[in-house]
């Protein structure tokens, strides 16, 4: 088993230990013996689980739309179908959802594009203007979840503090994402400069000139991708953003639906609100796939949705919760990068970049 694949089984063995372990904690501190009979005397709707199952799906459906628009957009000389592309993002849900800030999805798309024959480049610069576009459709939905839950930020405790670093964070890296697309040259100063205070702790000076090599070529490959759809392909990103819009809508009315089928009120407004905090709390390098983290945030964040009346639900609604969008996203990429890869972590962007060259 090579170091690779060994990381690979840790990060998903910590994941899974620290997620049960907290959703556990979760049920012991909001359930006791009483809470127990009221669960079942509690008109539970089980279709509304399948809906929100369902929902999980769609946007997945919705991403392989996009996805294949834009990979199609990108290189006129491969037609990639939307099963493809549903196959593929289905694929690369196990590595994001055992990698901190879900990191590990997007080497598994560049790979699969490419093995559908697109260029490397081309299949980075199409899973780049999916992040582009989801960091315009965030940094436009982050002000407004703070207006709707404006009366429960300060009630938020330890999870608002986080709440607030990752906001801030999140509107950092924004702000240096749109300043690599149009200022490259200085954002590669920028980085280069830190590379090189960060290389005196160092001992190896050949490395150090790898990774400003490196970093030349990335943010080139990145700006280059990006003028790509902000010139060149205006029509194609306004209907990829319209359907980023509706998969991201999709997957934060999953939890709308699990509190109908627990006999609740759906909490619609507040509830996209809150997912839109869990994203930004997710996207912070924590803990493999934000185990720990999300059950968490969430438990925190609904408790001040669902009130204290119903708190005994709260450890349920989030076990509920992280079945339709963490454990079976988990089994669905295994089952599909196995039958791709035959493994969990065999395939190298390097292999690609030697074919490129060739």
């Amino acid at each position: 088993m090579s170091n690779k694949e060994k990381k690979i089984k840790y990060s998903i063995i910590a994941s899974l230990i620290i997620s049960i372990i907290i959703i556990l904690l979760i049920l012991y501190l909001t359930v006791d013996t009483d809470d127990i009979e009221l669960l079942k005397n509690r008109d539970i709707h089980y279709e509304f689980f399948i809906i929100a199952a369902f929902f999980n799906f769609l946007s997945w459906c919705l991403w392989g739309l996009r996805l294949k628009i834009l990979s199609n957009a990108i290189d006129k000389k491969v037609k990639i179908t939307w099963w493809k592309s549903t196959k593929i993002v289905m694929a690369n849900l196990f590595l994001a959802g055992v990698t901190p800030s879900m990191a590990g999805g997007e080497p598994v798309r560049i790979y699969l594009l490419a093995k559908e024959g697109m260029s490397t480049g081309c299949a980075t610069a199409s899973t780049l203007g999916e992040r582009l576009l989801d960091a315009i459709f965030l940094i436009i939905c982050v002000p407004i979840a703070m207006f709707i839950l404006r009366n429960n930020l300060s009630e938020f405790g330890i999870v608002g503090v986080g709440l607030t670093i990752g906001v801030i964070v999140f509107l950092i890296a924004i702000f240096l994402f749109f300043y690599a697309v149009f200022r490259p040259k200085k954002i590669k100063r920028m980085i280069i400069w830190i590379s090189n205070k960060l290389s005196r702790f160092s001992k190896k000076k050949e490395k150090q000139k790898k990774v400003i090599e490196r970093i030349n070529r990335e943010v080139d490959n990145f700006h280059c991708s990006m003028m790509i759809f902000l010139k060149e392909k205006k029509s194609v990103f306004l209907a990829s953003g319209m359907i980023t819009i509706f998969m991201w809508l999709s997957g934060w009315l999953i939890a709308s639906f699990i509190l109908m089928g627990l006999d609740l009120n759906p909490f619609v407004i507040d509830s996209i609100a809150v997912q839109v905090f869990l994203i930004i709390i997710i996207m912070m390098p924590t803990t493999p796939g934000a185990s720990g983290v999300n059950e968490g945030s969430s438990s925190v964040l609904y408790y001040f949705i669902i009130g204290q009346e119903n708190s005994y639900l709260l450890g349920i609604f989030v076990l509920i919760f992280r079945i339709i969008t963490y454990y079976f996203n988990l089994i669905i990429g295994a089952i599909f990068q196995y039958k791709i890869f035959k493994s969990f972590a065999s395939f190298s962007l390097d292999a690609l970049k030697n074919k490129d060259e060739r």
